[in-house]
């Protein structure tokens, strides 16, 4: 009879134990979720060495994704990618029926993802995860529309990344300048070549064309001690020989160098660090938090900044490679100092103007339209690459000082990272004037 009462209440045990609810995988914030999916996207990139005008198109297609799903949450938002190049009407979702929106802007951030990095690996780990989590806390049907509806937006926005002269430019042969007096060749010490010199000719998101914004040509070329061109060079060299702490931490705060290559007698090796471009996707993170900004204007601000971005890197581009005007180091090395090189690693492609100061003044613009002029912030989108933060109190200061720090480095004159200001400024303000947010 024991024996009978244990075999009974075994089945009654397991019977309550299937029936006791198990613990759901707690949501995190909508806010959350979108910045903790941009921060993988940019581990990725720095993983995958992505250069940087690459890393403004892979920011600007995943983010425009990623707004186009969530802008739904209120319907008073407008479509940017509508008012954008190429782009068309993206999909809706159906009226009257459920959609978590969050879910749906991860889904169409990373369809985007996966077609325009390599390691997608990490990315569907920490996919998984995330779709773990809605689909414990959503009805089946719910969670399976959002999933489509992501799909779908992210579809669309890839269909215009196919034909935007990335895909037709790959292709391309090596660029090594030449060996004209004032002209870009390969530099020292690593001598590489020629970095996206095609970029100019990408399809801009707002922008009309990358030769819209116009800048003056860069000082002539001349050997005379007395010209205002050998006196640029002159001040790169003064300046790198009495350069201050100050100027010194400035230059390496804003490095930006994706892949820095190091030597020690013949041992070369490199670093991975974040971009120029991730550093402002950053900023426009750390603005976000610190207003508390909603979901939508937290997609709206990497929408924004990532298309300022994408537009300025064409814009200046187009100029490097049309003036393919010569580095200091190259002059430096030939005329001043035979055995000179410049605090900062000279990066692999014309110099005219300042491509750092282009993307910073346009992404500046941007974010002080968003959160205000005056904005003041600690600045720690490097800290866990380079372990440096610091304070600034408005966009445009930072922007300014971003400008500065490339001559400082030893790799700008500062004529050109001044003309490069002007352009990104330019490209910034009339972003922000030809697209409508509101409806």
């Amino acid at each position: 009879m024991r024996y009978f009462r244990i075999f009974i209440a075994l089945p009654c045990l397991l019977l309550l134990h299937s029936c006791t609810p198990k613990n759901k995988i707690a949501l995190p914030k909508d806010t959350d979720v979108l910045h903790e999916n941009v921060d993988q996207l940019t581990q990725v990139i720095i993983y995958d060495v992505f250069t940087p005008p690459v890393a403004s198109r892979i920011y600007g297609y995943t983010a425009l994704a990623q707004y186009e799903a969530i802008r739904y949450n209120n319907p008073d938002y407008n479509s940017i990618a509508v008012q954008l190049k190429g782009f068309g009407k993206p999909p809706e979702p159906k009226k009257g029926i459920k959609y978590n929106f969050t879910l749906a802007a991860t889904k169409a951030f990373f369809t985007v993802a996966h077609k325009v990095t390599f390691s997608v690996d990490t990315l569907q780990k920490y996919e998984d995860k995330v779709y773990a989590a809605y689909k414990d806390n959503l009805d089946d049907s719910t969670y399976a529309r959002s999933i489509a509806f992501g799909t779908q937006i992210g579809k669309f926005i890839l269909k215009r990344a196919m034909v935007d002269n990335y895909p037709q430019t790959r292709g391309k042969p090596r660029f090594l300048g030449n060996d004209e007096p004032g002209q870009w060749r390969p530099t020292a010490p690593d001598y590489l070549d020629g970095v996206e010199f095609c970029w100019g000719t990408m399809h801009t998101f707002a922008v009309d064309t990358s030769t819209q914004f116009k800048l003056p040509p860069p000082i002539p070329y001349s050997e005379d001690k007395n010209s205002e061109f050998f006196k640029q060079n002159q001040a790169v060299y003064d300046l790198s020989k009495h350069i201050t702490p100050e100027q010194v931490t400035i230059a390496r705060f804003w490095d930006d160098n994706p892949f820095v290559i190091q030597h020690s007698g013949h041992l070369m090796f490199a670093n991975k660090k974040i971009t120029p471009g991730g550093h402002w996707i950053g900023i426009a993170a750390i603005a976000c938090k610190q207003t508390h900004a909603d979901v939508i204007k937290t997609a709206q601000a990497y929408a924004l900044t990532s298309i300022a971005l994408f537009d300025a890197f064409i814009c200046g581009w187009q100029v490097k490679y049309e003036t393919n005007y010569i580095r200091p180091v190259t002059v430096i090395n030939d005329k001043i100092d035979h055995d000179w090189l410049p605090m900062l690693q000279t990066p692999p492609f014309p110099e005219y103007p300042s491509g750092h100061s282009d993307i910073s003044a346009a992404s500046a613009v941007i974010l002080t339209h968003l959160f205000g002029d005056n904005f003041a912030y600690q600045d720690t989108s490097d800290l866990k690459y380079i372990g440096m933060q610091r304070h600034f109190d408005s966009f445009l200061k930072a922007s300014d000082e971003t400008s500065i720090s490339r001559f400082y480095g030893g790799i700008h004159y500062l004529n050109s990272v001044n003309q490069g200001a002007v352009q990104g400024r330019e490209v910034g303000e009339y972003i922000w004037k030809k697209l409508k947010l509101k409806k």
